[in-house]
């Protein structure tokens, strides 16, 4: 099993303790008593070695309950899916050799614990009110809900600018393909703007996550703007990749997830990610589509068949220029789907030179 990156973990804690799940508003109101709390999440003979004393409970999880045993001093554990309480006020001593950053006992004794078994630790501070995650080597303070929908309205705002300025990136380049005038430059700089409107949209995945049930219209927000953008990235890297199967192009998309923010404002390096070699006049060099992206726009257009003409064409200009009679002859396509083509094809290039105006 691959080792999760912190941001996949995160992913995969920050809906466990969202608002409007029980376990958020056990901690929340053990938060308010100012009791604190150190509860771990998970049972298993790991965690057994490090308890000492307390008692076993094995009863129903509700908030009330958690509230109550949180007003002992010693640690709580919970069943891995939050159902049941199964011990009760023990202490935990993890191996004191491992690292610890934080400088309170509860913290300190959280964060190892979490390193040396790899479970959800919480640690709930009693005078500074915060909740801290812990996991492995990760470790998230979780934060008041009015300051993450401020950020996270905000990150919207962003977005929405960042998506306009894509929007019209892919209309100018739609606008070059029909008038076959790409460069490796233009389809680099759309490339650069995809990846930062998706990289806007995990910020706020996150903070849609740790909202949980308040993040609701944050989310519909953010599906309205990003609707289609990930697919137009699939359908432009299989248009302008060197390489167009499709085990290549999730390569791709994984490595531009990578790269830093320095590493995506530099042409050069997508470029190379396209499977192009570096030269000094690589960015002014003419590149023809293969027909990907402008071709899925036209409905009821099956994927096989748009492979199909791609396979016969090459390239999008011989498709347009063909004849209703040579697209008749590609595999899957009749008179009927062969003028639907011809008639999409113009559509679309209306469209494009209406979009340009504006």
């Amino acid at each position: 099993m691959k080792e999760l990156n912190q941001q996949e973990i995160m992913n995969q804690l920050l809906p466990l303790v969202a608002p409007g799940t029980a376990f958020r508003e056990g901690l929340e109101n053990v938060l308010r008593a100012k009791t604190g709390a150190l509860i771990v999440v998970g049972y298993s003979p790991e965690v057994m070695e490090l308890v000492d004393g307390g008692f076993s409970i094995n009863c129903d999880f509700t908030p009330n309950n958690l509230y109550e045993l949180a007003k002992m001093d010693g640690a709580i554990i919970l069943s891995e899916d939050f159902r049941r309480i199964l011990f009760a006020n023990t202490q935990l001593i993890p191996n004191s050799t491992i690292p610890s950053i934080e400088t309170g006992i509860r913290h300190r004794t959280a964060e190892r614990v979490a390193k040396q078994i790899g479970k959800l630790v919480v640690s709930i501070s009693q005078r500074r009110n915060i909740i801290t995650l812990y996991q492995g080597n990760m470790r998230y303070s979780l934060k008041e809900i009015g300051v993450i929908l401020t950020k996270a309205n905000q990150a919207i705002q962003t977005l929405e600018k960042y998506k306009a300025v894509l929007s019209q990136s892919f209309t100018n380049l739609s606008a070059s393909e029909f008038e076959e005038l790409v460069t490796l430059q233009e389809v680099a700089n759309v490339i650069q703007r995809v990846e930062m409107v998706l990289r806007i949209k995990t910020e706020i995945n996150r903070y849609v996550n740790e909202l949980g049930t308040e993040g609701r219209l944050i989310s519909m927000q953010m599906e309205e703007l990003v609707g289609g953008v990930e697919e137009d990235a699939w359908f432009l890297l299989k248009d302008y990749s060197k390489d167009n199967h499709d085990d290549k192009i999730k390569e791709i998309r994984a490595a531009l997830k990578k790269i830093s923010s320095e590493e995506l404002l530099d042409i050069h390096h997508i470029i190379r990610l396209l499977g192009y070699p570096y030269t000094a006049s690589v960015t002014e060099e003419s590149i023809q589509p293969r027909g990907y992206r402008l071709l899925h726009k036209i409905p009821r257009l099956p994927m096989v068949i748009i492979h199909n003409l791609v396979e016969r064409f090459r390239h999008l200009p011989n498709i347009i220029a063909a004849t209703i009679h040579q697209l008749d002859e590609v595999d899957g396509i009749g008179e009927v789907r062969a003028r639907a083509i011809k008639e999409g094809m113009k559509r679309i290039q209306d469209q494009v030179l209406i979009d340009r105006q504006i």
